[in-house]
């Protein structure tokens, strides 16, 4: 794969897009692998020269693709049925009319209907293997050796992620769609069990369908990426960071992770409790001997398809934040790695064992308990029984010991404690429940180790402590946090040293949130593109918190108007922006006179705000589709929320279902939108 170097070329400039949202004459309902040529052929008629896809992975049923069921596998449902080589064969006709069937179903739809469309195709595609594939590549031990069949194999051993994947694939559609953990077998697999299973009589077929449809997958996806490469298109591959703990790696390569923890964000101002996102984070120090090579091997599997990458999440890489498997909020978590205090430390600034727990643990009092559930007292006695344990003959209460977290509380308040006590306590008091446990001034994740609680000056013990002993503790996590940055700081380019140098693909990263010190250093350092967003680009440091002159931003960074997470350029700007601040950063950045502010983004007030961005001091420039589409009058919806892909934190059918309003051919002959296209991507220069 051809390296790209925006350096090497000049400033440039590209779309985002998310390939379920395509849609072509050939593939109606949903975006497959060969559209990418015609997206291609669209972005230079646009005059761009790169386009980023958001992940392409196998996320199940899962219609988010930040929730991989492997972190090599491509999604099935890309996979173009009548590019399938085994139509050409004698029966072959049927299934191409049933897949045009197909397209035409969901072809209408105004949002894609993810879950829906999915099964039907893999039905399909499981009818194409069984009549036309399956005798001769395999699925019976009897098939005949022939040249397809060399290849399939050879391609098997040249992918060793592909067999377990194919397996845990299979068992987990013979577990009902069931999670790993809650099969009733082959929870924890060895790799005996992983040869034995692909061998098993019963799993052979289905397991061969499953890496058959890998194959074909890579096919016609390498296939693309080979033509957009001859178009002089360049393409960005997402790559996220973390997985789902319910994937084929976390299930058979074990030790790649630390399970019993889960990766989220602390809490900021827009999550006050933080996010927990449920993902297992990674054991660094078990994977340092080996330098990182699951790692490794993700870039090699994306290098066969991109020409540069995105690390989401690339903090993560520095940092991450974990929270206990047993907590529903980000609230009680701690950075991995960082500097942790021991309980000897705070023993030499005068804290006892009695006053670390007084610090450590929620000490609730029966007013407030009572206070919680109106007054009512025998209903405060309910939850009293049921999860707490009263400290000797006070009023005051402790958390029992078999309560570990969040879940343990609302699990209590559902069905109570078996054999004893009152069945459950009343919704009021399990809130009140909820909010005490956060209620700490220190963290004690680990027995007598410490970090302080997010925002610990909140705590109801912290209020109790003097003035010298607040200073004192401060001192402390001052001092921590110091050294944990230095620690951030070695791990971050410990590790993405290891992931630039193993790959020829451009290393590009989403660095936004709370961006320590230490991060852009080191991205720089590394020749690491890091990502501006404009509506997010502000020192918030300094008084009024003002925006970022585009001119500033780094040369070695992404400038972008929107992400897949957010409202687009067009619901920012009327439903969310400072519209005069934004028109007048316009006005200095553009130098000239925009005229009055608009209320409303129509297409020519699109096109300011895009230059804007085009005329960053990034070396790259990229587009959300939607932003492009809004530059025309053709296609741009009446409500701007109409454009948004993702709303973070929400499963249900509208997230991710967002398409193009017309299919690619068609978008090709708006010559409105192709010259205002045109005019943005030469405004890079």
């Amino acid at each position: 794969m051809t390296k790209y170097d925006p350096r090497a070329q000049g400033r440039s400039s590209g779309i985002v897009v998310p390939l379920q949202s395509l849609r072509s004459e050939k593939s109606p309902a949903v975006g497959e692998y060969p559209d990418l040529i015609g997206l291609g052929k669209l972005a230079k008629a646009w005059g761009f020269d790169l386009f980023q896809l958001l992940p392409v992975n196998d996320s199940g049923f899962q219609s988010s693709p930040y929730s991989a069921l492997s972190a090599f596998a491509l999604h099935p449902l890309y996979i173009a049925i009548a590019d399938l080589p085994e139509l050409s064969q004698a029966g072959g006709e049927k299934f191409l009319a049933a897949a045009a069937e197909l397209g035409a179903k969901y072809a209408g739809d105004a949002r894609f209907r993810y879950q829906a469309y999915l099964k039907e195709k893999l039905k399909l595609l499981e009818k194409i293997w069984n009549s036309q594939a399956e005798a001769a590549l395999g699925g019976s031990p009897k098939a005949p050796e022939s040249a397809e069949r060399s290849a399939f194999e050879f391609w098997m051993a040249e992918n060793s992620w592909v067999k377990p994947y194919a397996i845990f694939v299979e068992l987990k559609r013979l577990n009902a769609g069931k999670a790993w953990w809650e099969w009733t077998e082959l929870r924890d697999p060895t790799a005996a069990d992983i040869l034995r299973l692909w061998n098993d009589t019963v799993l052979r077929s289905g397991c061969r369908f499953q890496a058959w449809l890998q194959w074909r997958a890579e096919g016609q996806f390498r296939a693309a990426s080979a033509a957009l490469a001859a178009q002089g298109i360049s393409l960005m591959g997402d790559i996220p960071i973390l997985i789902s703990e319910d994937s084929a790696e976390v299930w058979a390569r074990r030790s790649v992770f630390k399970l019993g923890l889960a990766a989220g964000a602390p809490p900021d101002m827009y999550a006050e409790l933080g996010q927990n996102w449920g993902f297992p984070i990674y054991d660094w120090e078990a994977a340092q001997p080996d330098q990182y090579s699951f790692w490794k091997e993700r870039l090699a599997s994306a290098q066969k398809f991109y020409n540069a990458y995105r690390i989401d999440h690339v903090l993560g890489f520095f940092r991450i934040w974990a929270l206990s498997a047993r907590d529903n909020t980000g609230y009680l978590g701690r950075f991995v790695p960082d500097s942790y205090i021991k309980a000897p430390e705070l023993a030499g600034l005068g804290f006892s064992p009695e006053r670390l727990r007084w610090l450590s643990r929620p000490h609730i009092p029966t007013a407030r308990l009572e206070a919680a559930c109106g007054g009512d007292s025998t209903e405060a006695m309910e939850a009293a029984l049921v999860a707490l344990d009263r400290i000797g003959n006070e009023e005051l209460y402790l958390f029992k010991d078999l309560i570990k977290g969040e879940k343990d509380i609302e699990a209590l308040a559902t069905v109570g404690l078996p054999g004893y006590g009152p069945k459950g306590f009343s919704a009021r008091a399990k809130d009140f429940l909820l909010k005490a446990w956060r209620d700490r001034a220190l963290h004690e994740f680990e027995e007598g180790t410490y970090v302080p609680a997010w925002k610990h000056w909140e705590a109801t013990a912290w209020a109790s402590l003097s003035e010298a002993e607040k200073k004192s503790l401060e001192d402390l996590f001052g001092r921590k946090k110091a050294e944990g940055e230095k620690n951030w700081e070695k791990h971050g380019k410990e590790l993405l040293s290891v992931l630039a140098a193993s790959s020829t693909m451009l290393p590009c990263a989403e660095d936004l949130g709370a961006v320590p010190d230490c991060v852009p250093r080191v991205l720089e350092s590394l020749g690491i593109y890091g990502l501006r967003v404009l509506r997010w680009t502000k020192a918030w440091n300094a008084p009024g918190q003002p925006y970022v002159p585009l001119a500033a931003y780094p040369r070695l960074t992404i400038a972008c108007p929107s992400v897949h997470d957010s409202s687009s350029l067009r619901g920012w700007y009327e439903g969310e922006a400072d519209k005069a601040e934004l028109w007048a950063l316009a006005s200095a950045s553009l130098g000239r006179n925009l005229g009055p502010v608009p209320e409303s983004l129509d297409p020519k007030a699109t096109a300011v705000l895009l230059e804007l961005v085009a005329k960053a001091g990034s070396g790259v420039a990229v587009y959300p589709i939607q932003d492009l589409l809004a530059l025309g009058s053709a296609f741009r919806p009446k409500d701007p929320k109409d454009e948004r892909i993702n709303v973070p934190g929400t499963t249900n059918e509208w997230n991710w279902g967002w398409r193009l309003p017309a299919n690619l051919e068609t978008l090709a002959l708006d010559s409105e939108l192709e010259a205002a296209a045109r005019a943005l991507a030469a405004a890079k220069t």
